[in-house]
């Protein structure tokens, strides 16, 4: 297999602190700095995505549900919607950006993010297309956040027909309590999950 490592959505306004923090995140990120560090030779890619809020519509919402709308987080362009220091400094070979006029939840609905391209620039390829041209048919979900972002990124590439592997230790929940369901859900999609013990 040629696997893949994609760290879903690391960043300060999903972490404690942030505008949407999840109990956990700066754990999380500097528990997956330590693994690519150890582990980096394994993968033949590992990637990034990030939310990149421009207009999201009813995303963002002043009485949110925390079901269909949030917060106003992770604007394109903040500090807020960086990847966290822990994980910016990785080798990583791209970085991709989701969400940038509607909600958005799967690293599977991002496109290639370059720098130097205008903030609302969605040019670039589909996560996807960019795995499958470079041969990945595995992938190692890793992020925050466990029941949202990772779940959807966790589902998504299953039906695209990769070999998915949640590391669960390497990700953070909104809902902690709700995780067992999450977990059979992603089973039932073929999606192994590695937890603790």
């Amino acid at each position: 297999m040629t696997r893949a490592l994609l760290i879903i959505d690391v960043q300060p306004d999903f972490c404690e602190g942030g505008s949407l923090g999840v109990p956990g995140g700066h754990t999380v990120a500097a528990a997956i700095a330590a693994d690519v560090a150890t582990r980096r030779g394994s993968y033949s890619a590992v990637v990034t995505t990030q939310d990149w809020h421009i207009d999201p519509g009813s995303h963002f919402s002043d009485t949110p549900d925390f079901i269909d709308s949030w917060p106003v987080h992770c604007v394109a362009g903040t500090a807020g919607a960086a990847l966290h220091p822990r994980i910016a400094g990785l080798p990583v070979d791209a970085h991709f950006a989701k969400g940038r006029f509607s909600a958005a939840y799967s690293g599977f609905e991002a496109r290639e993010l370059v720098a130097s391209a205008p903030l609302e620039d969605e040019s670039g390829p589909l996560l996807e297309q960019w795995l499958k041209d470079r041969g990945i048919n595995a992938v190692d979900v890793v992020g925050i956040a466990t029941d949202h972002c990772v779940r959807a990124t966790a589902l998504d590439a299953a039906a695209a027909g990769f070999d998915t592997t949640v590391i669960t230790p390497l990700t953070a929940a909104v809902s902690p309590e709700n995780l067992p369901q999450v977990y059979t859900t992603l089973r039932e999609a073929g999606v192994t999950v590695l937890t603790l013990g």
